[in-house]
């Protein structure tokens, strides 16, 4: 990641830990609720955030996303051949939909989770997949992009074809 998307993120991370609990604790005893109870206690979605190394909260699925941001991650993901990871659908439970916005502490779904560490929604994943911090962070998870065997095989492709255009 770059250092100043680094920093922003990090800043963004310790909001979420420390805000995000007491606004998730507030709402749900100001509701009546038990904060460990409901699908969008900041328990219950720690755990489905820490489930695996990749978790994507979205609209809809990955096989039928219902925006264009979500289909857009899945799309990111595709591209860099990741598909073992957690896909959940905040369109059928609305307390999870509030729970990890409170829990993140931000505002837009979809919201992606690298290694239990939020990184972010649509147009950061977008900007990591630009700027190549993505592959570095799957680097980090053991999980080798995709897109870096494509640009192999164009490299080799080249070379191929360069020797070929030098032998005539």
């Amino acid at each position: 990641m770059s250092g100043v998307l680094r920093a922003a993120w990090r800043v963004g991370a310790a909001a979420a830990r420390g805000q995000a609990g007491r606004a998730l604790s507030q709402a749900a005893s100001e509701s009546g609720g038990a904060e460990g109870g409901g699908s969008g206690s900041r328990e219950a979605v720690e755990r489905l955030v820490r489930a695996h190394p990749v978790v994507v909260f979205m609209k809809g699925s990955p096989e039928q996303p219902l925006c264009g941001f979500s289909n857009a991650v899945v799309q990111i993901l595709r591209l860099h051949g990741v598909e073992d990871y957690r896909a959940h659908d905040v369109l059928q439970d609305p307390d999870l939909r509030q729970g990890i916005k409170n829990y993140s502490n931000w505002p837009t779904i979809p919201q992606v989770y690298l290694n239990g560490e939020f990184v972010g929604g649509c147009d950061i994943l977008l900007q990591m997949h630009q700027n190549g911090d993505l592959v570095e962070e799957l680097k980090k998870l053991g999980i080798r992009s995709a897109l870096l065997d494509a640009e192999k095989d164009q490299d080799k492709k080249y070379c191929e074809n360069l020797s070929i255009t030098t032998a005539l």
